[in-house]
């Protein structure tokens, strides 16, 4: 590879949080016209280090220098100057302002300068039609607020493609995608950096996709440098995961603690065991029967509106749906997300930041949140207390105190927390809405493992996902949607496989 000059150079990077040592001395270094893949663990410090490199946090020690200078306290970060955009695992959007003001924003920090409402949507359709037309014109005047979360992930990337920056941070900007838009996204960034050089930094946990968009890797594990700047051409995936620490068996392990978590709620679980003593439930749409048995796993794919739609009739998000949902011939339905939870419903989805951690509430209760709406109740019980603790453990979760703000946990940890609040309640039915987005490969295994135990305990569950490869590996039927949303057909045992899903949904895998 011909030498290129670097953009950013990080040495010896340091941060703590109280106690808690993040960065422990980290190297890293970006080279302009090039995608660089920053790989690690959850809880490794990628965000962390991120969150640095763009301003919102400050090194406690080490150097930083961008475009041949020195940043300290006193020098204009280059957020500030327009010359890094980032787009953040949890999105930094403005929910009160409109698609088009969203994306308008990073240019009317100048002095003197005045917003136009034509200027802003011009620009925002060309910001976003160059990942998906039809939505830049769709979108462009509603609030985004309004939007899911697949469509405000286009939103963010579109505002930091068309922000003039010298060096794209980009933390897991695909993890909620489908592949075609993915595609499209990889297309800009190659074009802008041949006609730019524009210098980026990827961080993602789909091999698949940082070897189709990256030159080069950086390695972190436990705050440390464990690979720098070595080609992806001149590493496999086992190495890398084996630098990430990750190889210790983890399909193994993960079964093991599994095992422990749901032994914590074995109590718990056998008082509401006779709860899952019911008929299938059965969806219906056009020519689609679809009937989910108890223990059943069933896969969704496709595009965000068709999955979305069933999800949303299923969890009591919507009351007018166009899905018919049945039991034993009775119609079931749900006036709310929480008459839908007492009924014997769970849902996790991977907007952690939205619908899911309570960011304002300690861990344990963020742990029993689903048990007090079951429950109606909200006050702290010593029992809790001792089985949230057991939980901890259990998970392999590090955490100071059950009293902590989910803010001290890494993503992947927090989507953990998610899972395991429906441990002890064993619901009939479970609902999961992309729940592995953004987690590295060790904690997928663990949630895959988690999801086993409650199905073969009796929990029907309803999993989508935009990979592919995951709903191979658990589900044994997948309902399969087209790019409008409408459901193209159901695909049983062995049909169930990449190459199908790919045909039946009009998504490349």
């Amino acid at each position: 590879m011909p030498q290129q000059q670097n953009l950013l150079v990080a040495r010896s990077i340091v941060k703590n949080f109280g106690p808690t040592k993040v960065l422990k001395g980290f190297d890293l270094s970006i080279a302009a016209g090039e995608v660089h893949a920053f790989l690690g663990g959850n809880g490794a410090g990628k965000s962390t280090f991120i969150k640095i490199i763009s301003g919102q946090h400050q090194r406690d020690s080490g150097t930083l220098e961008f475009a041949g200078r020195k940043l300290d306290s006193l020098t204009v970060s280059p957020m500030e100057t327009g010359e890094i955009a980032v787009v953040n695992q949890e999105l930094a959007l403005l929910p009160h302002l409109s698609v088009a003001e969203n994306i308008a924003m990073p240019r009317l920090n100048r002095a003197l300068g005045t917003y136009s409402e034509r200027a802003s949507r011009t620009l925002a359709i060309e910001a976003l039609s160059l990942i998906d037309p039809q939505f830049a014109r769709e979108s462009v005047g509603r609030v985004v607020g309004d939007l899911t979360l697949h469509e405000r992930q286009l939103v963010e990337i579109a505002r930091s493609l068309r922000s003039g920056a010298k060096l794209l941070l980009l933390d897991e900007p695909t993890a909620n995608l489908t592949a075609a838009e993915t595609g499209r996204l990889f297309a800009v960034i190659r074009k802008l950096i041949s006609e730019t050089k524009l210098a980026v930094l990827f961080v993602s946990h789909r091999m698949r996709e940082i070897r189709q968009i990256a030159d080069v890797c950086t390695i972190i594990r436990d705050g440390k440098t464990a690979v720098d700047r070595v080609s992806l051409g001149a590493i496999t995936d086992r190495e890398i995961v084996e630098f990430m620490g990750q190889n210790v068996e983890p399909d193994q392990r993960a079964e093991h603690e599994a095992d422990n978590a749901v032994q914590v709620q074995h109590e718990a679980a056998t008082r509401g065991a006779s709860r899952n003593v019911v008929a299938p439930l059965v969806v219906k749409l056009d020519e689609i029967n679809l009937e989910i048995g108890a223990g059943a796993i069933i896969g969704l794919a496709g595009a965000p509106t068709g999955p979305l739609g069933l999800i949303e009739a299923l969890t009591g998000q919507v009351r007018n749906t166009h899905w018919d949902v049945e039991r034993a011939g009775a119609v079931v339905t749900h006036q709310s997300p929480s008459s839908a939870a007492r009924a014997g419903v769970g849902y996790i989805s991977g907007d952690r930041a939205n619908k899911g951690i309570l960011a304002t509430l300690p861990i344990i209760d963020n742990l029993a949140a689903a048990r007090r709406v079951v429950e109606r109740r909200a006050i702290t019980r010593a029992k809790e207390v001792q089985q949230g603790q057991s939980l901890l453990d259990a998970l392999r979760i590090r955490a100071d105190s059950l009293w902590d703000l989910p803010a001290t946990l890494s993503g992947g940890t927090q989507q953990k927390i998610l899972v395991a609040r429906w441990l002890a309640l064993k619901p009939h039915l479970l609902v999961l809405e992309e729940p592995t987005r953004g987690v590295d490969i060790r904690t997928k295994r663990e949630i895959y493992a988690l999801i086993r135990k409650l199905a073969a305990q009796g929990t029907s569950v309803v999993w989508w996902s935009t990979e592919y490869v995951e709903l191979v590996e658990l589900c044994d039927t997948v309902l399969a949607f087209d790019l409008s949303g409408r459901p193209t057909g159901v695909l049983r045992h062995a049909d169930v496989n990449e190459t199908n899903l790919a045909n039946a949904t009009g998504m490349a895998a």
